[in-house]
C-alpha cells in the first residue's frame, strides 16, 4: 500500500515539472480560471507550482554536476 502510494505521489510530481517544462518552454500553462471551485484552483495552482520549484531545482541540481555542461 505505501509502495503504491509512494509510486503515485512521484507520478504527479514528475507530471507537474512536465506541465512547468512546458510552460517554460513554450509559454503554454492551464487556464485555472475555467475551474470553478475556488479551492480546487487554489490548490491546482500550488500543485503546478511544485513542479515549478522541481523544475528549478533539478536544473540547480544537474548544473553544478560535473555530468552536465550547458551549451
Amino acid at each position: 500500500m505505501i509502495g503504491k502510494i509512494t509510486h503515485i505521489g512521484i507520478d504527479l510530481v514528475l507530471i507537474s515539472g512536465f506541465l512547468a517544462g512546458v510552460k517554460r518552454a513554450t509559454g503554454i500553462q492551464p487556464n485555472l480560471d475555467l475551474i470553478e471551485n475556488k479551492d480546487v484552483r487554489y490548490y491546482t495552482g500550488k500543485y503546478l507550482g511544485l513542479g515549478e520549484s522541481v523544475l528549478d531545482s533539478s536544473a540547480a541540481f544537474l548544473g553544478s554536476s560535473g555530468y552536465f555542461t550547458r551549451k
